[in-house]
């Protein structure tokens, strides 16, 4: 599986709570962020390391994800260029430890924006310029209290703004926004700590679509849906107790305790690691194809059975990942002509997370930016789920094109959008109430 499969523990994320840094002022906040961040996380790094050799699993990443920073700064940020200062600690923190990412400059705001949540969120553009590490979410909506139209109009225009002030438009690969965004997710960029966690607790994501590949395309070629189930579920158990294994030895050795295993399916650029190879080996011809959503509904079921046999605390987003650039798969697809945007927003409906990666023309307008955050925010309240748009405007890029990111993010094809326009819808101002169903008390 790991040699030859691409089977790893995607990250290890240590999440830890800020909520005793707030201060009245932004230099002794930021002084607090960053003593705590380190301390707490000094070993990460060498800890997730010697794990990886003396069991024999690759640890890809570690990361840290925080405490949404429009809270910690509530008390001392006054302008956007405030919380920018706590964005900087947070990458020297990161650069410090040795991290890849930290999670968590984010804004919750599914009902409406405090002062200090939109002065956060009008910070983004310039926070994402001046940082390499810090990753940024803003969750607009929840089945529990509808979905906040004023943020996300605000959301399309800061996507835009965003992607004019970084290279490569690169920033919008590090936000997110989000619909009931929970509150342990170890992947980026969606990470934070929510309020509700410990001090401190150590989250894992597993990873394996390439294993599950394998064993399909080795044992599953003509059998019906009854084995093809019972294949994947199996396959998720083993692929989810690694993950328990190394979370519980990274708790352990960091004396901070166990939180969650998220079990997604989540694939990168290299070539066999791809959940688009998954549903072909199902029998599509290219993801997009009709039949596409019920495979990607099987699948998603059969991992999460498999893995909450195998550990207590299954949590954050648990499923399979179907970001654009990031797998080589969809990628294929895209250039086929068989994938497009809405054909992945009613993928969405049915797995982990929404409309990931997705590369756009730079002329996109910000109200058409926004009525796709929408859609994907009404997908993930009706249906109780987290749904989450990372969708990246290329300045200069034209459909056709295509725009290199670089590492775990890949390479994307210039997807087009509607050229019909929501503007008025977006103008208007309030939220969408919740749905009936979410009355359960």
């Amino acid at each position: 599986m790991i040699l030859e499969e691409n089977l790893d523990v995607r990250t290890i994320t240590m999440g830890i709570s800020l909520l005793d840094c707030a201060d009245a002022s932004v230099k002794k906040t930021c002084d607090k962020i960053y003593a705590k961040i380190t301390r707490l996380a000094k070993d990460l790094v060498k800890t997730g390391d010697d794990i990886g050799r003396e069991f024999g699993i690759p640890v890809v990443n570690k990361r840290v994800s925080i405490t949404p920073a429009a809270i910690v700064g509530s008390a001392c940020c006054k302008k956007p260029s405030d919380f920018v200062k706590i964005a900087k600690t947070l990458d020297r923190a990161a650069k410090k430890l040795g991290i890849n990412f930290i999670g968590g400059y984010s804004a919750i705001v599914s009902k409406g924006m405090t002062p200090a949540d939109e002065l956060l969120i009008r910070s983004i553009p310039e926070a994402m310029a001046a940082t390499e590490r810090v990753c940024s979410s803003v969750n607009v909506g929840s089945t529990k209290t509808g979905i906040d139209m004023d943020a996300v109009r605000l959301m399309g225009e800061i996507v835009k703004e965003t992607a004019a002030k970084t290279k490569s438009s690169i920033g919008c690969a590090k936000l997110v926004v989000l619909c009931n965004a929970p509150d342990d997710n170890p992947f980026m960029a969606g990470a934070f700590h929510g309020v509700s966690e410990a001090d401190a607790v150590i989250n894992v994501g597993v990873s394996g679509p390439g294993v599950v590949n394998h064993v399909l395309r080795h044992t599953c070629r003509g059998v019906g849906f009854e084995t093809l189930c019972e294949t994947i579920k199996k396959t998720a158990f083993k692929i989810t107790r690694v993950g328990q294994l190394v979370a519980q030895e990274a708790s352990k050795r960091l004396g901070v305790p166990f939180g969650i295993i998220d079990l997604s399916l989540a694939p990168t650029p290299a070539i066999g690691d791809s959940v688009a190879d998954i549903l072909r080996e199902i029998g599509l011809d290219h993801p997009g194809a009709p039949g596409t959503t019920a495979a990607l509904a099987l699948l998603n079921d059969q991992v999460k059975k498999g893995g909450v046999m195998a550990s207590s605390y299954v949590g954050g987003l648990s499923g399979a990942f179907i970001p654009v650039s990031e797998d080589q798969g969809m990628i294929d697809a895209v250039n086929a002509g068989a994938l497009t945007i809405e054909k992945l927003e009613a993928m969405t409906c049915v797995c982990s997370v929404g409309l990931d990666m997705i590369a756009v023309p730079g002329s996109t307008s910000a109200s058409t930016i926004s009525g796709i955050i929408a859609d994907e925010a009404a997908i993930g309240m009706v249906n109780q789920k987290t749904t989450a748009v990372r969708i990246i405007p290329v300045a200069g890029k034209k459909v056709g094109d295509s725009v290199e990111f670089g590492g775990l993010l890949g390479h994307a094809p210039v997807m087009s959008v509607s050229k019909f326009s929501c503007e008025r819808m977006i103008a208007r101002k309030g939220r969408i109430p919740a749905p009936i169903h979410s009355f359960k008390n």
